[in-house]
């Protein structure tokens, strides 16, 4: 098996980075930056996203797995402590798979440029100055005209990230589904919304053009990508997902109940 092995940058990352590496080889497992089967990331979300990015154009044949070294993380579920038997696990055990929907952006540019992106949290699309005004299409048809800070397509396992602190529901992520949530909306006799997160299934897009003549900011997961005059932005669940290699039981609403309720 191919192995790499990612580190989040800090001390404490880096070195529980290079015992891995030292485990993997001592079991006889190969370290291959470029076509791991497998990538081991270290340190926490964040990591495991920067990780998912960098290996998007493989995700058919790698697979994830996160150790944290701080808080609990919802892609990172083992400790450092746990280090010499994960690697026990992948070089014994063949793992579980399981797979997570994305969110796949298309951003079309005034001078018919497209751009495809995949998103393993969210899309957010902002105004930089001033209110965001843009028509919602949802298949094909206009549902409202929002105008306020901006719009939150996230997925389900996202979903407990901004679209949470927007007031959006938590979707369990076997749901192949996308969820629009909106920032500060603005409701007069000339602009509604519904004023409500909206879940779309995996055969449902989501279509805005922006309205107002402001420049539109449109980040993926924690990147922020330059687009010259964005004409449109269509959102929807991706052919393609993410793979985690699971060796013990991670349950999701455990997950949940850990990090917003505790024991």
């Amino acid at each position: 098996m191919k192995v790499t092995v990612t580190s989040r940058g800090d001390d404490v990352s880096n070195t529980l980075k290079r015992q891995i590496e030292q485990y993997l080889l001592d079991f006889g497992l190969y370290i291959n930056e470029e076509e791991p089967d497998l990538v081991i990331t270290v340190g926490g979300d964040g990591t495991l996203l920067q990780a998912f990015h960098d290996y998007s154009h493989r995700l058919e044949y790698t697979a994830f797995v996160g150790i944290h070294t701080g808080h609990l993380g919802f892609y990172a579920d083992w400790i450092p402590e746990e280090v010499e038997k994960l690697v026990i696990h992948i070089a014994k055990t063949p793992y579980h798979v399981v797979e997570y929907p994305l969110l796949e952006v298309m951003i079309q540019t005034a001078e018919e440029k497209e751009y495809r992106h995949l998103a393993l949290n969210e899309c957010t699309v902002k105004s930089i100055e001033g209110s965001l005004v843009s028509s919602v299409d949802i298949k094909g048809d206009t549902f409202e005209i929002f105008r306020g800070d901006g719009l939150c397509i996230s997925t389900p396992s996202g979903s407990t990230a901004y679209n949470k602190a927007l007031g959006g529901a938590i979707l369990h992520p076997s749901l192949a589904s996308i969820q629009i949530a909106e920032m500060a909306s603005i409701n007069n006799r000339v602009y509604r919304t519904v004023g409500s997160p909206l879940v779309l299934p995996q055969h449902h897009t989501c279509l805005l053009k922006p309205l107002n003549d402001v420049a539109v900011q449109v980040s993926i997961d924690h990147f922020t990508p330059a687009f010259n005059q964005i004409k449109s932005i269509q959102c929807r669940v991706a052919d393609e997902k993410i793979r985690f290699a699971r060796f013990r039981p991670f349950p999701f609403w455990k997950r949940v109940k850990e990090s917003f309720i505790g024991e």
